[in-house]
């Protein structure tokens, strides 16, 4: 299995600055691409960020300018920049990962979810 956990996120006045990161881990798994969602008060998720198949970012027309999207390959990890926030962009943040799983049989892809973080920014 393949785990994503969050951390980052809380409370900013408009127009602050929030790091959000998100570690991989598990065993025999290789990560294909990595990215965040938002999830508003209606559980849609939007895409924010993420790494196209090529490795280029690729961002949501709203935050363009203001986030930054950026990873660690070696430790699995994926990270978001957000700057001069707005309150707007209040909402749970959720890292996803392509997975491929690894194993004698074969490999196996999944979709994998982090826990969501809450991001809050006040006006």
């Amino acid at each position: 299995q393949v785990q994503l956990v969050q951390s980052g996120g809380g409370l900013v006045q408009a127009g602050g600055s929030l790091r959000l990161s998100c570690a991989a881990s598990g065993s025999s798994f290789s990560i294909n691409s990595m990215g965040w969602y938002r999830q508003g008060p209606g559980n849609q998720r939007d895409l924010v960020a993420s790494f196209t198949t090529d490795g280029s970012p690729n961002y949501a027309d709203d935050v363009k300018g203001r986030f930054t999207i950026s990873r660690d390959n070696a430790k699995n990890t994926v990270y978001l920049e957000m700057n001069s926030l707005k309150p707007e962009d209040s909402a749970v943040y959720v890292c996803y990962a392509a997975a491929a799983l690894h194993a004698i049989g074969g490999t196996r892809y999944l979709d994998v979810w982090g826990q969501g973080t809450l991001v809050t920014v006040s006006s």
